[in-house]
């Protein structure tokens, strides 16, 4: 009698407890691959491109994650701010995933939407993963990064005409976009239709080429990876930041496996050089919360940010 009347209930708690699929994600307008033929060091393997979720990953907000794997064509999926609300900024958007995957809905299509909202074109890059067992995992991405905003800033794409563009970043694509907002070179060169890696010179040499793929303000969402592991008061060797380092906006959480001190450090490093830029630490959150609510504080940072950027001028109509 117990068992019978009980079943039902246990099967309403397993039901309402299982992970929800998100919605799916709403369109681009327009996709363009990133490279004319073959990205830079390209090597292709046999494993077709897909979402690599299941029912054992960790839900975000009782909802899943689309995990897109085995990215081997580069992209800009574009999603225009509308034209009554347009300012004349754009963002690259980039998904966070370790440098395994990408977090598309997560990361990328989800903050799209939210940027459109207050009339900023979304540029998300596609970059190629997995790269995280490479020596240098973060180089093809901020490859593909830099070549989005090289495309922006060329008129290539159509209907995006801009002043400014930006960088936003989760996780590993945080890491991407600091490296992509401290650099002062570009990572590649095309050659006719073939893109290579270009040899990182001891000083910037050609003003023109930095000036192409230059940010002009980052976002970034509990980046990793930027600090010593041995010294977290310290950046990473390559991450350098000068009077060229553009404004920053930073998100985290303290409890984040991620240590915060990523974000800490590097807005740090800012401070020092009188670098405007805006640090909020959350106390709570972990890793991974993307901008879907919770109901904690940290919720409320794509607001602070639309905030940010409004008062640094970037969503002027």
């Amino acid at each position: 009698m117990y068992q019978n009347f009980l079943l039902p209930i246990a099967l309403a708690v397993l039901v309402t407890t299982l992970p929800v699929r998100a919605a799916e994600p709403v369109q681009a307008d327009l996709v363009l691959n990133l490279w004319p033929n073959l990205p830079p060091d390209f090597r292709p393997n046999d494993q077709p491109e897909s979402d690599r979720s299941s029912t054992n990953d960790r839900p975000v907000a009782g909802e899943s994650v689309i995990r897109l794997g085995n990215v081997q064509t580069p992209q800009l999926h574009i999603y225009l701010a509308a034209k009554e609300s347009a300012t004349d900024t754009a963002v690259m958007v980039c998904p966070g995933g370790g440098y395994s995957i990408l977090a598309w809905d997560l990361g990328g299509t989800e903050i799209a939407s939210w940027l459109q909202s207050i009339g900023v074109t979304a540029a998300v890059v596609k970059y190629r993963v997995p790269t995280r067992e490479e020596r240098k995992n973060w180089l093809a991405p901020v490859q593909d990064i830099q070549r989005g905003i090289e495309l922006l800033r060329s008129g290539a794409v159509s209907d995006v005409t801009v002043s400014h563009v930006g960088v936003l970043g989760f996780s590993a694509g945080g890491n991407a976009s600091a490296r992509v907002a401290t650099t002062t070179h570009k990572f590649y060169s095309i050659e006719g239709d073939q893109a290579t890696t270009a040899q990182q010179p001891a000083e910037p040499t050609d003003s023109k080429s930095f000036e192409s793929v230059h940010a002009d303000f980052a976002v970034l969402v509990y980046p990793a990876w930027l600090v010593d592991p041995s010294d977290s008061a310290k950046l990473v060797e390559e991450l350098v930041v000068d009077q060229q380092t553009p404004p920053m906006f930073f998100a985290h959480a303290r409890n984040d496996r991620i240590s915060c001190l990523n974000s800490v450090t590097m807005f740090t490093e800012l401070q020092k050089r009188d670098i405007p830029a805006e640090l909020h630490v959350f106390s709570d959150g972990g890793h991974g919360f993307g901008s879907r609510p919770v109901g904690l504080a940290h919720d409320a940072w794509p607001k602070l940010c639309e905030h940010w950027l409004r008062d640094r001028g970037w969503l002027n109509r």
